[in-house]
């Protein structure tokens, strides 16, 4: 197999870099780089950063968002071995579970959980470290079975009317670094029958994130359909979640990016077929999205006063 994969010529990026039970789902380094104005550190937005690359001061500037950062990259070929993580065995476990929620069937099958759905995405979370830390050094791909980035397979079920034991689908949320101290935008990836996707921002923000969010698109609109309004943006992703019906309260309704203010969520991603999560183009197609859709969690992470 041949993967494409975007490099800084003759340099060399050091980017070496416990979720919920909520999922983010349309339904429901050791080098850092500053990217703050010294003069007055104000948190950058996206399209004003400059960004150092390189070492021993051989490296380079660009602007992280602008149209001039492909003329500092050359695409190569690296010939890697095929990998593939999940099976067909895997989604006949996610329905034979759907058509069994119970304990003691899945006592039965927990070894065909741990066989054909955790231990293939644990791999996969572990070979995505790599990639992910190039895209940002802030964000982490933990590969631990326990409190890492896949979602527990049991549901949380205190305060739901739905009582069945487990998850039919599986999750990985893959968080910024100080996720425990900020309420952050994180990417995202989701395997189920039939709804397989990929993606990242913030999913049911709380309150205060909400309204700095909407206050920080106000005034910033610029950048933000830099993010999200480009063609090739539009054509490949979506946003998930509900709007409100009607203007948030303080906010001008005939602002240009009103429709954006309405959102409840600030999450977009795309699906792709169960034979590609089952094929060696999984991890391809899932760093390729994280890739693409980074320019929104980079003008989030700046909205929530975050580095990415």
């Amino acid at each position: 197999m041949v993967v494409l994969l975007d490099v800084v010529p003759h340099q060399s990026i050091a980017a070496e870099a416990a979720p919920t039970d909520s999922c983010c789902h349309r339904h429901s380094l050791p080098q850092t780089v500053a990217a703050t104005d010294s003069s007055c550190q104000r948190r950058l937005l996206p399209h004003e950063r400059t960004v150092q690359f390189g070492h021993c001061g051989s490296g380079f500037s660009r602007d992280a968002s602008s149209r001039a950062y492909t003329s500092y990259l050359h695409t190569i070929a690296i010939t890697a071995l095929a990998t593939t993580y999940f099976s067909p065995k895997t989604f006949k476990f996610q329905r034979d579970l759907a058509a069994n929620n119970n304990r003691a069937w899945f006592a039965a099958n927990k070894s065909r959980y741990e066989d054909v759905l955790r231990e293939p995405f644990l791999r996969l979370i572990t070979d995505l470290q790599g990639p992910l830390a190039k895209i940002s050094t802030h964000y982490r791909a933990d590969p631990r079975a326990q409190g890492g980035s896949l979602f527990r397979i049991h549901r949380d079920t205190r305060f739901a009317s739905d009582k069945t034991p487990y998850k039919a689908w599986a999750g990985a949320r893959f968080a910024h670094e100080r996720r425990r101290e900020i309420e952050a935008p994180s990417f995202y990836l989701h395997i189920q029958p039939r709804d397989c996707f990929a993606g990242g921002g913030i999913w049911h923000p709380e309150s205060a994130t909400l309204k700095k969010i909407r206050a920080f698109l106000a005034d910033n609109p610029a950048a933000w359909k830099k993010a999200t309004q480009s063609k090739a943006f539009r054509e490949r992703f979506e946003f998930w979640g509900e709007s409100l019906t009607r203007p948030p309260r303080g906010f001008d309704p005939a602002h240009e990016l009103i429709a954006d203010l309405m959102r409840k969520n600030f999450a977009a991603g795309q699906g792709f077929a169960d034979a590609i999560a089952t094929s060696d183009e999984l991890l391809p197609v899932v760093v390729d999205t994280f890739k693409r859709v980074s320019p929104m969690i980079d003008y989030l992470c700046a909205a929530v006063e975050l580095e990415f």
